[in-house]
């Protein structure tokens, strides 16, 4: 059984390892959270970057990346930009069905929040489960729900990219759901979704990762 991680990119890195269980931050956004000009903005100011720093990168560099570029996104998401159909309950509703159809099955939710236009989440997949497939599937299933029940079937809700990337730490763990907790701070109470669960995930079996991994709520 290989426990190498593995890492494909388009312009965002998207991480997974076999062999061992894993926490992974996962962020996507629907498809017009961003305003064209801030998009092409930040694909110029991408572009001068790569130009700048020619590939292949090393990890500091990506580091360097996404702290400049995905924290940039990270505000303007947060900003509340376009049709944040999200923040409508009965909208909303669809992606929590889809999210936790497979809960226990292929997956276990540790914390999520379905911002108005945006969502992040931890998920453990579960043995057997690929994350690209596991997100492929609730970004799928939810955009048919709300596509329909907005009258826009055939319309593209979702931003085609996701990101997502493996937890490294109990530190980082930690970081992340208080950053889910938080992200929704100045949103009125019936305009998100916020789930945290307590979780316990032995990895002992991983050298590489912490001992074990708890999640409770503080």
């Amino acid at each position: 059984m290989s426990d190498q991680i593995h890492r494909s990119r388009r312009n965002l890195p998207h991480w997974y390892r076999e062999g061992f269980s894993a926490i992974y931050s996962i962020t996507f956004r629907l498809a017009d959270s961003l305003p064209l000009e801030k998009l092409t903005f930040l694909e110029k100011e991408r572009e001068r970057f790569i130009n700048d720093h020619p590939k292949p990168w090393d990890d500091e560099i990506w580091k360097s990346y996404h702290l400049r570029f995905t924290e940039q996104i990270e505000t303007w998401l947060d900003a509340g930009y376009g049709s944040c159909f999200l923040s409508r309950l009965e909208i909303r509703q669809h992606l929590i069905d889809a999210l936790l159809k497979f809960e226990g099955e292929r997956h276990d939710l540790i914390a999520g929040v379905i911002m108005p236009n945006h969502v992040h989440l931890l998920l453990h997949p579960r043995e057997g489960t690929e994350v690209n497939k596991l997100l492929q599937g609730i970004k799928g299933t939810s955009a048919r729900w709300i596509n329909k029940a907005l009258g826009l079937t055939g319309s593209n809700l979702w931003m085609d990219e996701s990101y997502d990337h493996i937890v490294r730490s109990k530190e980082e763990l930690k970081y992340l759901t208080n950053y889910i907790r938080e992200n929704p701070r100045s949103l009125s109470a019936d305009s998100f979704w916020l789930e945290e669960r307590e979780v316990s995930l032995n990895l002992r079996s991983d050298p590489s990762y912490e001992m074990l991994f708890v999640f409770t709520k503080a």
